[in-house]
């Protein structure tokens, strides 16, 4: 057996770089050997592709309860952890009847709410209401307003529009994962398995399908594809559309500036900050323009919210017995917030080695989940491409995916009523899952720091060879697929 963690195809081989990896291929063989080759076409990136097409099936077949119950209102959604978003946002926001999500028309407003989420999401449930219109040779619905809308979600024509909406969803949800995937192995070229965390990850099984996050997910991926191969455009165009899409892609201007500064690359970082702009106003203008109220939705709903599901100010407030106003959620988590990154810049310039931009997104992304007003279960996808590349570790990664399991199932029955013993209003159950989620994350952003203060514990810097966090990789150095 070779002592190289390098196997014949010059890829690192999990078996001789993960020990987690290494005591599992005990019971087939044993790690990859000098002499070790697999079939020809099998490459890596294919197998990683099979291995999220399988995953992403399975989340499909998971949410298959709903789906044969047309998503009723009943505890079934809950118990069976099978709930979306997607079929109940389709009529109630007015996609059932095609109506553009900014118009101001008040027959419109008056029988539909505006959607909540910013404008990609918006425009691209939009676009998939048609194609299930299309699909299921449904009429153009004129909207009438002497009619509720509450009216047509019982009518069989409706109920075999949401199924076919939910399937439009989820094929393009399972093509934008088969592309993260791809963009994720392909960050470093030498090392493709570490995307095998997200191809079979338990997260992206449950969660895939809850809301349309996996539009943002496929944005982050390309971006830290682009940063690794020196294209400050394109990185700054798929930062400004996540951003358009969830917010959270904008924070990742933060890390590129950081690695930016400390390696003097200022034209890049300009050029980064120009294209995210350009590209998330570009995506805005059309929304703002035919309705600038509804188009402020998003950003009134959010900073009106208070604590919600999943957050540690909803544990605060319900152990407390008290009312927490959003205002002082929303002062207090800025600030919070704002102090965690600057610990992150600090531990940027202070590090030995400028620090990779999946692990500074990565603890960045964590500072703002933790003291979110909200922490919704498919929030974790956020977290996910980021993750997988800045701590590539099969045991830190399912300890940290364990904790979000835990979280998952334990909000379900928290809806349910089922951790409510006797009826009562004892939730303290509920309160441990979130204390565990937020545990996991906390222990995955401890091994990260500890890899950026010290670079020999990182994967990735441990190879001489493969080390390439910033940019320094060439065209040519793209994953075959």
């Amino acid at each position: 057996m070779s002592g190289s963690p390098r196997s014949s195809d010059d890829h690192i081989h999990p078996t001789l770089d993960d020990p987690v990896v290494a005591a599992l291929s005990e019971g087939v063989g044993g790690p990859m050997g000098r002499r070790g080759a697999g079939h020809p076409w099998w490459t890596p990136t294919r197998v990683l592709l099979l291995l999220t097409a399988i995953a992403f099936a399975l989340g499909m077949v998971q949410k298959s309860g709903c789906y044969e119950r047309y998503w009723v209102y009943d505890d079934h959604r809950y118990t069976h952890m099978c709930y979306s978003d997607l079929p109940y946002l389709y009529t109630g926001r007015g996609l059932v009847e095609l109506a553009w999500p900014y118009s101001d028309d008040r027959q419109v407003r008056d029988r539909y709410d505006v959607m909540e989420y910013p404008v990609g999401i918006s425009l691209f449930a939009y676009g998939a209401a048609w194609v299930t219109h299309w699909v299921t040779g449904s009429p153009e619905v004129s909207v009438r307003a002497d009619e509720p809308a509450g009216d047509l979600v019982g009518t069989a024509q409706v109920k075999k529009e949401i199924r076919a909406f939910v399937i439009v969803n989820a094929l393009i949800f399972a093509a934008l994962a088969l592309l993260s995937a791809w963009l994720l192995a392909g960050v470093h070229p030498r090392r493709p398995w570490d995307a095998a965390a997200f191809a079979v990850s338990p997260a992206l099984v449950l969660t895939g399908l809850i809301n349309w996050d996996m539009l943002a997910v496929v944005l982050v991926a390309g971006a830290l594809w682009t940063f690794a191969r020196s294209r400050p455009v394109a990185t700054g165009v798929l930062i400004g559309l996540g951003a358009a899409t969830k917010l959270y892609p904008l924070f990742l201007l933060g890390p590129v500036a950081l690695i930016c500064l400390r390696e003097r690359r200022y034209r890049e970082l300009v050029d980064t900050t120009l294209a995210a702009g350009g590209a998330w106003l570009l995506l805005n203008a059309p929304a703002y323009l035919s309705g600038s109220a509804e188009w402020k939705v998003f950003w009134t709903f959010n900073s009106g919210r208070g604590p919600d599901l999943g957050s540690l100010w909803l544990v605060l407030s319900q152990a407390a017995h008290t009312t927490i106003s959003a205002s002082t959620v929303n002062h207090w988590s800025w600030a919070f917030f704002a102090l965690w990154c600057v610990g992150v810049a600090v531990l940027a310039f202070r590090a030995p080695t400028t620090p990779r931009l999946a692990q500074l997104g990565f603890l960045v992304m964590v500072g703002f989940v933790l003291v979110n007003k909200v922490y919704s279960p498919q929030y974790v996808l956020w977290l996910l491409p980021l993750a997988v590349l800045a701590r590539p570790r099969w045991r830190d990664q399912l300890v940290w995916q364990a904790s979000e399991v835990v979280y998952f199932a334990s909000v379900w029955w928290y809806l349910g009523g089922d951790l409510q013993p006797a009826g009562g209003d004892d939730v303290t159950t509920y309160w441990l899952a979130i204390l565990i989620r937020v545990a996991g994350e906390l222990y995955l952003a401890f091994f990260v720091v500890r890899d950026i203060l010290w670079p020999r514990y990182d994967p990735v810097r441990a190879d001489p060879v493969g080390d390439e966090p910033q940019a320094m990789t060439t065209r040519s150095n793209v994953v075959a697929v």
